[in-house]
């Protein structure tokens, strides 16, 4: 969510439990400003809560120019104080998901994912699904970094329109968007991935009448797996929708209609959700 629109918590994901609270909103607001001002961003997002056993991790990020490639991440354990995220690399990729103990505040620990929860079945080897030396340890730094990546890729979404991919291959923001119509939000086709796409580009080309490239190249939502995952609810007599993934519960998604106001928010451990599938399948049982 933009920093200067964290206030706006308080109305609309005060709706699924959750919001960042006046007093708080404030010192984010404020301190995101200034990380802006000091990085020379054109804008500046506070993206969420990732919980720990002794302080949590709040994350932000901005971009100077191409708002899909160039976003860069902070992170701070009191909301003042920000340091760059780094990248995250392949160690940790592979790792993240098979951590199952929770972040515990300090991104200088370092855990032994073996002693925790051994990654492979017994008697079977491990270049089946890890290609160089098999890494054990995880600095939780690191484990940080691929914790928001991964989730960006699965959960992080916009609505139709809101991004313009330009000629020369720069993403920005699309400043004629007015938002999406009454006929178009309760659609998850109407969602994109905030992420580069994963799917062939003429992907929404075979699913779409009203193809643009421009504003179609990202994938939609609606062709995740399995379909169910996302939640979709109208809220205010149709004029709010928000999203929540199952995958990833505490990613809340919000758009005002017919407004190019729109953000999300993530306030979770940091932990995917497996039993998806069989939570859809109960759903569908009852």
């Amino acid at each position: 969510m933009e920093c200067s629109k964290l206030l706006e918590t308080l109305d609309i994901f005060g709706y699924a439990g959750v919001c960042v609270g006046t007093e708080n909103s404030q010192l984010l607001r404020n301190s995101l400003i200034i990380l802006q001002e000091e990085n020379h961003f054109q804008k500046c997002y506070y993206w969420g809560k990732i919980y720990g056993v002794q302080n949590d991790y709040h994350i932000a990020f901005g971009f100077k120019k191409d708002c899909m490639n160039d976003q860069v991440y902070y992170y701070s354990t009191d909301g003042l104080n920000w340091l760059l995220l780094p990248r995250a690399n392949k160690y940790a990729r592979f790792l993240t998901p098979l951590a199952i103990n929770k972040f515990e505040g300090d991104p200088s620990i370092v855990t032994n994912v073996y002693n925790i929860n051994p990654p492979f079945p017994p008697n079977e080897d491990p270049k089946k699904y890890y290609d160089g030396p098999i890494p054990k340890e995880l600095k939780e730094e690191d484990r940080l970094a691929a914790a928001i990546e991964i989730i960006r890729e699965d959960a992080v979404i916009i609505p139709r329109g809101a991004w313009f991919k330009c000629p020369n291959g720069d993403v920005i923001e699309n400043s004629n968007f007015e938002g999406l119509g009454i006929s178009d939000v309760s659609y998850l086709k109407s969602y994109l991935h905030a992420r580069p796409p994963q799917q062939k580009w003429n992907t929404n080309l075979l699913t779409r009448p009203d193809y643009n490239y421009a504003l179609d190249f990202l994938d939609t939502i609606d062709m995740d797996v399995p379909s169910g995952c996302w939640n979709l609810q109208l809220l205010h007599g149709d004029h709010l929708v928000i999203l929540h993934s199952l995958y990833w519960p505490g990613m809340m998604f919000y758009h005002k209609l017919h407004s190019p106001h729109y953000g999300f928010l993530y306030f979770g451990h940091g932990k995917k959700n497996m039993d998806v599938i069989f939570m859809i399948f109960t759903i569908f049982a009852l």
